[in-house]
């Protein structure tokens, strides 16, 4: 798995959890999903992606192209 992929995987896997946790735990967790948003889209313009960097750092995409959206 590439680490674009893997980040989407993840981001999308946090969305849903962060949905869940709104609808059955406390509204407040709408925050969360808010980060998510914030942080997807500000990546996409800066490249700057932390959870990319931590998977980078697990060895996830390391086999794939160095051309990533995460620096």
């Amino acid at each position: 798995m590439t680490l674009d992929r893997a980040v989407q995987a993840f981001a999308g896997v946090m969305v849903v959890v962060s949905v869940l946790l709104t609808q059955f735990v406390h509204p407040n967790f709408f925050w969360l999903t808010a980060f998510i948003g914030f942080n997807l889209f500000q990546s996409a313009f800066t490249g700057f992606c932390p959870a990319g960097m931590v998977m980078r750092k697990l060895g996830i995409g390391r086999n794939a192209n160095d051309a990533s959206c995460c620096r």
